[in-house]
Parts: C-alpha cells; sequence; structure tokens
C-alpha cells in the first residue's frame, strides 16, 4: 500500500471519526464514503474490526503496512503489555513527537518539515520521519527555519501543558521528550488489544 494522498474527509467517514480531516465535513456526511455509503446496514465480522483498528492506526500515525507490521513484531519482542508498547512506539516517531510538541499542526505537515530539513535532535538536523526520538533527547526547529509561518502559526496558542511527557521552551523553540507517555496520556481512541488479536490469528 502506497501512502494514502486522496481525499482525508474520506478516511474519516469510514472510520466514523476525525483522524485526518475536519470535524465540519463529517458533521456534514457522516455516513461511510461510496455510492451506498448512507445505505449500508451489513454486520461486520469480528475480524473486519479487528482490520478496520489496524487501519485506524495506520491513517492515525501514517505508517505503512510493512513499517507497522515490524513496530508491532519489536513491541511483541519486548517485555510488558505489546498494545501499549505499540502505541509508545508510534509517539516515540519524530513526526510525530514534532506533531505533539506544536511545531506542526498536523502529523502530514510534521512530516513535511522533518522531510525538508527543519528539525533538529540534540542539536542535529534529522530528516527521518520515523526516527525513534529517545527519552532525554531534546527535539527542536532548525535555527534558520524558526521564522516559517507553518511553525509560527501552529505554536500560536498551542497548549503544552497537556503532554506530560513533553517539557517546551519557548524561547529556544525546543522541547524534551521526558519519558514514554502511559497508555492513559495518549489520547488516541485506538483499540489496541484488538490489533494485537489480529496479529496473533
Amino acid at each position: 500500500m502506497a501512502r494514502y494522498i486522496g481525499p482525508k474527509s474520506r478516511i474519516d467517514r469510514r472510520f466514523g471519526e476525525t483522524i485526518l480531516g475536519s470535524d465540519k465535513v463529517r458533521a456534514r456526511r457522516n455516513f461511510p464514503p461510496g455510492q451506498h455509503g448512507n445505505n449500508r446496514r451489513r454486520k461486520t465480522s469480528e475480524y473486519g474490526i479487528m482490520l478496520a483498528e489496524k487501519q485506524k492506526a495506520k491513517y492515525t500515525y501514517g505508517v505503512l503496512e510493512k513499517q507497522f507490521r515490524n513496530m508491532f513484531e519489536k513491541a511483541a519482542r519486548t517485555t510488558g503489555v505489546t498494545g501499549e508498547i505499540l502505541l509508545q512506539n508510534l509517539e516515540a516517531r519524530l513526526d510525530n513527537v514534532v506533531f505533539r510538541m506544536g511545531i506542526a499542526p498536523t502529523r502530514r505537515a510534521a512530516r513535511q518539515l522533518v522531510n525538508h530539513r527543519h528539525i533538529t535532535v540534540d542539536g542535529k538536523v534529522v530528516g527521518i520521519p520515523s526516527y525513534s526520538v529517545a527519552p532525554g533527547q531534546i527535539v527542536g526547529v532548525r535555527e534558520r527555519s524558526k521564522s516559517l509561518e507553518v511553525v509560527q502559526n501552529a505554536l500560536a496558542g498551542f497548549n503544552h501543558s497537556k503532554y506530560p511527557w513533553i517539557e517546551w521552551d519557548d524561547s529556544s523553540k525546543t522541547g524534551k521528550y521526558l519519558h514514554k507517555p502511559e497508555r492513559a496520556d495518549i489520547p488516541e481512541t485506538i483499540k489496541e488489544q484488538l490489533i494485537v488479536e489480529l496479529y496473533s490469528k
């Protein structure tokens, strides 16, 4: 599967919640996409429910199938609750950390900032969105990129206190990734246990 570049509202309507797009579109057309979206009465199978949860996680974090599978296998090899570790690893991706710090308005925008080498980790430019940020590392905006309109607009009025695993320094436009987030602190509505059950089949 290539990275999805189609209408964002289509994904939101498929899952019945805002993942990529805007609440406005979903409020106007709150039914699945497609010609018969408003008339579907099919009951989804147990496998279909688990598969949909995995797809939702992939779309939320912008991860491809092979990447997602590798991340799951890594989480399964780690001691602890597999589903929670999987989400923690997804949250530690550099593009996601940039998004959580408020440097970019969306994960897609964060990925673009990383790809275009506007982001630093411990003072060094990193251009890999999937780079895994370790606890204690400092993520920031490159000096010559701090004046970018997209960065300034995203940071304006952003509430940095809502993510307890991140410590933000507004004067230097840097944030410290303090520790891996607890599951209760991750705001995504993903049912990670269904993903674990899917891969266990």
